[in-house]
């Protein structure tokens, strides 16, 4: 005879592991914003401009604005910039951040 399943273990993993992924999220956006250079803006603009990204309509506004993210995770610099662990880190990295919210915001 089978032994019955205990749901509410099954529930309890279930809820654990979401916690967790939900965590792992907060802290890789958080990675993302530092290694983006944008920490340097105030939490009002990150919150615009992430505001204005997700109002956007244009589909190749946002598909130009994918292409750079994806060439940002690729860039050398990016790479390199954890290994430096120093003020190399924040320099090549910001230069694509900030360049890469006002062009698409500035574009409007």
């Amino acid at each position: 005879m089978r032994r019955p399943r205990d749901f509410d273990a099954e529930l309890k993993a279930l809820d654990e592991k979401a916690k967790e992924l939900k965590s792992r999220k907060v802290q890789q956006l958080g990675e993302l914003v530092i290694t983006t250079g944008a920490d340097a803006l105030t939490p009002d603009e990150l919150a615009g401009a992430l505001v204005m990204l997700a109002e956007a309509t244009d589909v190749a506004k946002r598909e130009v604005w994918a292409k750079r993210g994806a060439a940002f995770f690729r860039s050398k610099s990016r790479r390199s910039a954890p290994a430096n662990d120093g003020d190399a880190n924040s320099a090549p990295s910001h230069q694509g951040g900030a360049s890469s919210p006002s062009g698409g915001t500035g574009a409007d």
